[in-house]
C-alpha cells in the first residue's frame, strides 16, 4: 500500500521567491551596469545560476509513504526513512519552529529545505516545507529529527505513528 502527500506551495513562498529573483536580477544588473561586463559580473551571474539550479534541484515535490519507508522526494534527491526506524511523530505549531534557523539551505526560495539549526534545543534539524505551517515532526529511533509540511498533516501522523504508540520526546513537556 501507498500513500502520496503532494506539496503545495502558499502564498509566502511565492512571494519570497519572487523577491529572490528580484534582487538577484537587480544585484545581477548593477554589477553589469558598474563594471560593464567585467569578470565581477561574470562571476556573479555564473554563481547565482548555479545557486538558483542546486536550490530548484532540492524543492520538494512530495512525501510518499509505502509499507516499508518514508520518502521524501525533491527534484533529484530521495531522502528515506525506514518505518521500523520511526520513534514519534507529531504535528508541530508553527510558532514552535520559529526557533528553527537556516544553516544550509533554502529559505523562502520555492520553500524551506535543507538542514537546519534549532536555536532552542541547538541540534541540527531537517526540514523539506513549501508552506511555513502545518507541519510534522519525525523523529527516528538515532534521535534525528525531521520536519516536514503537507496539507493533510492530521492524516500523516496518523498514518505513520509507530504501532506501540508515540515514544516520549524532550519538547513534549515544554508544550
Amino acid at each position: 500500500m501507498q500513500s502520496t502527500y503532494k506539496y503545495r506551495f502558499d502564498r509566502n513562498t511565492l512571494y519570497w521567491t519572487l523577491v529572490y529573483w528580484i534582487v538577484f536580477a537587480l544585484l545581477g544588473g548593477g554589477l553589469f551596469y558598474l563594471y560593464e561586463g567585467g569578470y565581477l559580473s561574470a562571476w556573479f551571474t555564473s554563481f547565482i545560476v548555479a545557486l538558483i539550479a542546486l536550490m530548484a534541484l532540492s524543492i520538494p515535490r512530495k512525501i510518499v509513504v509505502t509499507d516499508q519507508s518514508v520518502q521524501v522526494r525533491c527534484l533529484l534527491d530521495i531522502t528515506e526513512i525506514n518505518r521500523s526506524e520511526i520513534a514519534a511523530v507529531r504535528k508541530v505549531s508553527a510558532a514552535h519552529m520559529k526557533w528553527i534557523v537556516p544553516m544550509f539551505g533554502g529559505f523562502g526560495f520555492f520553500g524551506y529545505y535543507g538542514h537546519f539549526i534549532d536555536l532552542r534545543r541547538f541540534e541540527r534539524v531537517r526540514v523539506y516545507a513549501t508552506e511555513w505551517r502545518n507541519f510534522v515532526e519525525i523523529v527516528d529511533i538515532y534521535e534525528d529529527k525531521l520536519y516536514v509540511s503537507c496539507s493533510d498533516a492530521d492524516r500523516l501522523v496518523a498514518e505513520l505513528t509507530p504501532p506501540g504508540g508515540n515514544r516520549p520526546v524532550d519538547d513534549d513537556e515544554d508544550e
